[in-house]
């Protein structure tokens, strides 16, 4: 009887260290992705790459989705056509990247910096960017819908197509962006938004609240049927 059972306890011994050499062969292989150097379709999918210096780097087409890029330098990099869902960029520099149709969607990016990023096409819907810097970028045809805007900068940027829909853009900065034809805030928050000197006239969605919340001025040029409040709301705020 004793023989008996330590076969069967050999056996199950066996079966455990088998399946603990499987597990640990799987988490190797997993963690050997977050190991490989940048090219083009890479998986870093939920890597941890903080604090890194990665500019110029080529991520096009690959899967960072969960990743945590908080901090790194990216600037000048490569992400067209990547998949970046709910990675984590938060004070992270995407200057001058690449990111044509790129997937940006549920990112943090408190405080990044996509100065002069091209990213034609790209999706940040439902993307936390407060106080990101996109001056200068290239945001023709992108998708910022339930997107978090606050106090984020357009300065020039290029926002031909563009829309805002139920995004959130209290006092972010338009009033020098770029644009041609329509822009879409159906549903936006406008509360303080700079839209001093901008001609919104083409755009869809907007409403009368929403203008009497944001920043115009006499420069500023509304759809028709709109009126240009008595006094705008915030003439000396910052």
């Amino acid at each position: 009887m004793a023989r008996g059972f330590s076969g069967v306890g050999v056996w199950v011994a066996c079966l455990t260290m088998g399946a603990a050499s499987l597990f640990l062969g799987n988490s190797t292989a997993e963690a050997g992705n977050c190991r490989n150097t940048p090219a083009s379709g890479i998986d870093w999918t939920g890597c941890a790459k903080k604090n890194l210096m990665l500019s110029g780097s080529d991520f096009s087409h690959g899967n960072l989705a969960e990743a945590d890029l908080s901090a790194t330098d990216l600037r000048d990099s490569d992400f067209t056509g990547a998949n970046l869902s709910k990675a984590k960029v938060s004070r992270a520099w995407l200057g001058g990247a690449h990111a044509e149709k790129a997937n940006f969607e549920k990112i943090e990016g408190y405080r990044t910096g996509f100065q002069k990023i091209s990213a034609k096409g790209a999706s940040f819907a439902g993307a936390e960017l407060q106080r990101a810097n996109f001056e200068g970028a290239d945001l023709t045809g992108v998708s910022f819908e339930k997107a978090e805007l606050s106090r984020v900068v357009f300065d020039k940027a290029i926002l031909t197509g563009t829309s805002f829909g139920s995004a959130n853009l209290a006092r972010a900065d338009l009033s020098n962006a770029v644009f041609e034809g329509a822009l879409d805030f159906s549903n936006a928050f406008l509360s303080l938004t700079r839209i001093e000197g901008v001609d919104l006239s083409s755009s869809i969605g907007i409403e009368q609240h929403q203008v009497d919340m944001a920043c115009g001025d006499g420069k500023t040029k509304l759809p028709q049927g709109l009126t240009v409040p008595q006094s705008w709301p915030c003439a000396n705020k910052d």
